[in-house]
């Protein structure tokens, strides 16, 4: 009998693909939260979790006054500019607050979910430009493109795909944006390199994501639902920066988020999590 083998390629795009689908499905139209959001994979099926059991979402106000998506760095003022339903609180940071988005330009967000971040892209945009989101879960492309027409943002499409291969020109896009979805990648090298294609020269990458800041047991990177609940997967910082610089990326920064592992630790049923993985925002460039 075989022992602490690591999930495949395959094995790993299927759950997350079922994962996140269902989370589309179950999301509903008030603030847009699955009762799965951020919750142990478990809990992620066709069966909608106990909401008692539910964790924090991110419409839901904690104990200190902030909801889960203020908590992530966004302000209650993006928060309630986006389509309700965007907001499945499946991020750990926010990205466009290191992006400096400028008029104009194009921006693909890599991991696009119901839209969210592509509909707060669109608005800084302020009708110039357009905004592309990529996802590989048809759920969550359908959703997203119900909230664009519900929100009326004629400048954001989204496209179903893959971010090892993106249906995206070369040298087509000034900003690359992605929230917590990398790290479910098991093929990183791949999204980087394709990052790296279809960014112009002098465009930028704006990511938040979650990292690892020691090895990862086994017990953790072996399991599908905690690389679902994006932190089986996550990649050390310095092999992070390594697989940028091979890409071709210039001037890689990675700023760990320590008040994050407290979050973390609600994110599997395995609590010690948070001690191995952060969330970060990263920024690199394409010279």
């Amino acid at each position: 009998m075989k022992t602490n083998t690591l999930p495949n390629t395959e094995e790993i795009r299927s759950h997350v693909r079922e994962r996140y689908g269902a989370i589309a499905e179950q999301a509903g139209e008030d603030c847009g939260c699955a009762p799965t959001c951020c919750a142990p994979a478990a809990t992620a099926t066709k069966k909608p979790a106990s909401p008692a059991a539910a964790p924090q979402s991110c419409c839901s106000t904690a104990a200190g006054g902030e909801s889960y998506g203020e908590k992530l760095g966004y302000s209650a003022d993006e928060l309630n500019a986006a389509p309700a339903g965007s907001e499945l609180g499946l991020g750990c940071g926010n990205p466009l607050a290191i992006a400096s988005i400028k008029p104009g330009e194009t921006v693909l967000d890599l991991g696009s979910g119901a839209g969210f971040d592509c509909f707060l892209a669109a608005r800084q945009l302020a009708g110039t430009g357009r905004v592309i989101g990529v996802d590989m879960t048809p759920a969550m492309i359908t959703k997203a493109r119900a909230n664009a027409a519900k929100g009326g943002y004629p400048n954001v499409e989204f496209r179903l795909g893959e971010i090892e291969a993106l249906p995206v020109a070369d040298a087509s896009v000034d900003l690359i944006l992605s929230n917590c979805v990398i790290n479910l990648s098991p093929e990183k090298e791949r999204v980087f390199r394709e990052a790296f294609r279809v960014l112009k020269p002098g465009g930028r990458l704006a990511l938040a994501d979650i990292v690892a800041t020691q090895p990862v047991p086994l017990t953790l990177r072996g399991k599908l639902d905690a690389i679902g609940a994006c932190v089986g997967g996550a990649a050390l910082v310095d092999d992070l920066r390594a697989m940028l610089t091979q890409a071709g990326f210039a001037k890689v920064e990675i700023a760990l988020k320590e008040a994050s592992r407290e979050l973390i630790r609600q994110w599997t049923d395995d609590a010690t999590a948070g001690d191995f993985v952060v969330s970060a925002l990263i920024t690199a460039h394409k010279a």
